[in-house]
């Protein structure tokens, strides 16, 4: 099914540009707090449950603490 405006970036596209902006920029790009934090509460949720571990939860909640950013 092709896009309906191929001309407006993907969601994959803006996620990547996202990340490589924060790398450049650091604690001074506006994401890097939100996703560090979602990062440290994912990690926390995968202290306390038994089916998944922290790293597992670190990058989960990065992951989706990024996506929540990158969709506004």
């Amino acid at each position: 099914m092709a896009r309906q405006h191929p001309e407006e970036p993907t969601l994959v596209e803006v996620t990547i540009e996202e990340v490589k902006a924060m790398g450049k920029q650091g604690m001074a790009h506006p994401s890097t707090r939100p996703v560090l934090i979602g990062g440290g509460i994912g990690a926390a949720v995968g202290l306390l449950l038994d089916a998944i571990s922290w790293p597992v939860g670190l990058f989960g909640g990065a992951l989706i603490a990024l996506l929540m950013r990158v969709k506004r």
